[in-house]
């Protein structure tokens, strides 16, 4: 247990010592006020998004109408029982109890002479509608999100993390623009290298503005132009940015924007789920090996089919049974590929089309293509089937940009089957893997911990581990602080 530390008798020692507890100079949101009421210097320390700006600002005239010599004596008693009319108020002896209080939103007032802080508890949460985010739906757990105003985000995240190494640095990017970004980490856990690398990268961009706001800045940061994977994870979900806080991880929140950067992100991190967390952990388990079978089915299944439906001789007797019996008035492979422009148009349209009229539109897509496209020819049975099962485990991808890189990959495996047989097929996935091996994020290995291979971490990769059990922050992340 902490000892209990007294306030100086030294009103500027106070005061510079609950700036420095609290590094206002390296949180932008973290509000440092000093003022002068009754003829006694006084100082406010808060958080820009966590406090009622009507009642701090009714507060401080209340203030100001008071004369010299109004507070003396018994200063203390005089402001929290007379000058300070309002009802969450307290009074706190221990200097770093009361820094501590700040960070969890009321307001701290310091007053030259006293040997006490007054805590004034106007503090308000940001919240939005009762929806959650779309992509990131949970049975179980809070239906808060992140929204397109840089403070809320930057207090909805205070909200759940409530430390005080918690860093809010803030920059500005675009020379027009000037879009106001946050890098936030705890400095106690994140490794300090890789939080000036990141700063370094962000000081680099050069240009006009930010119209596609995160994105354009993954696109700088990304470094191979043409990759289809992406390198940094997208969460619109204030409790999986501080889980991922706590790990050791830095996050980019960029004004204007839902969606909050988490680097690095591996090809592990993609498929991850809050609802792997918010179950028991054998449920937990069972819900990310069912998420992994239906990515892996969602990559290999189509050109697996497709390879043993053109060259059956690879079938044993026990699974003959494979392939179409009637290949259709078009080939396989055209039938395939037809299929995969004709979800992603469906997908487009229902991007466009309003919410009353998305299930028209879903019974009109499955009439077309599940039913009149099979009768007339074009399509055959098993193609609509094993096209169905890729889809679903396309849609089972919790990271939408990585469900995009799959399903451009399985195209490519496919045209590899179909033009080059067997070899294709089995050159193809040794390409693709050896790809994702030497692909970096953040000069991390993308595939760790498959490779480099470390067992212990791929065994957590792999298997949702019970919270009590979980001591260790993953290695690559090279956190200050290795222990939960």
């Amino acid at each position: 247990m902490e000892q209990e530390k007294r306030l100086y008798h030294n009103y500027e020692k106070n005061v510079q010592y609950i700036h420095d507890y609290l590094a206002v100079d390296k949180s932008f949101d973290l509000i440092h006020l000093d003022v002068k009421y009754a003829g006694k210097k006084m100082a406010l320390f808060f958080i820009d998004g966590l406090i009622k700006d009507e009642m701090l600002h009714y507060l401080m005239r209340f203030l100001a109408e008071l004369e010299e010599g109004d507070l003396e004596p018994e200063t203390l008693q005089k402001l929290i029982k007379r000058y300070i009319p309002y009802v969450e108020i307290d009074v706190e002896k221990d200097i770093n109890n009361a820094a501590d209080f700040v960070l969890a939103g009321p307001t701290a007032l310091v007053v030259e002479g006293l040997d006490h802080v007054i805590m004034i508890d106007a503090r308000t949460y940001p919240v939005r509608g009762p929806e959650e985010p779309d992509l990131e739906r949970v049975v179980r757990g809070s239906r808060d999100g992140f929204v397109e105003t840089i403070i809320f985000n930057t207090a909805l995240t205070r909200r759940k993390v409530r430390d005080r190494s918690l860093r809010m640095e803030y920059m500005s990017i675009g020379r027009r623009s000037k879009t106001d970004i946050c890098i936030c980490y705890l400095e106690d856990i994140a490794d300090p290298r890789r939080v000036e690398t990141l700063k370094n990268h962000l000081d680099s961009i050069d240009t006009d503005g930010l119209p596609m706001a995160e994105k354009t800045i993954e696109e700088y940061l990304s470094g191979k132009t043409w990759n289809p994977y992406p390198t940094i994870r997208y969460t619109e979900r204030p409790d999986t940015a501080s889980e991922h806080l706590y790990e050791g991880h830095i996050l980019v929140i960029i004004d204007g924007s839902p969606s909050v950067m988490i680097t690095p992100a591996t090809f592990w991190h993609h498929l991850q789920h809050a609802e792997e967390y918010r179950q028991k952990p054998f449920i937990g388990v069972y819900l990310r090996m069912v998420r992994f079978l239906a990515v892996f089915v969602s990559l290999f299944l189509l050109p697996f089919y497709f390879l043993l439906s053109t060259e059956p001789e690879l079938l044993p007797d026990a699974i003959a049974f494979i392939g179409p019996k009637e290949v259709g008035l078009i080939p396989l492979i055209v039938q395939f590929l037809l299929a995969e422009v004709g979800i992603d148009v469906l997908r487009m349209a229902a991007i466009h089309t309003p919410s009353s009229l998305a299930t028209a539109l879903g019974l009109v897509s499955a009439i077309i293509i599940g039913q009149i496209a099979v009768e007339v020819g074009w399509f055959s049975n098993e193609v609509v089937l094993y096209l169905a099962a890729v889809v679903m485990g396309t849609f089972a991808t919790p990271s939408y940009e990585l469900s995009l890189a799959n399903r451009v990959t399985r195209i490519i495996l496919l045209l590899a089957t179909a033009i080059f047989g067997v070899k294709g097929f089995i050159i193809s996935i040794t390409v693709y893997i050896l790809y994702l091996t030497n692909l970096k994020t953040f000069y991390i290995g993308y595939f760790w911990p498959f490779m480099p291979f470390e067992p212990k971490a791929l065994l957590n990769v792999i298997v949702r581990q019970p919270i009590p059990y979980d001591h260790q922050r993953p290695s690559f992340l090279n956190p200050k602080d290795p222990d939960r």
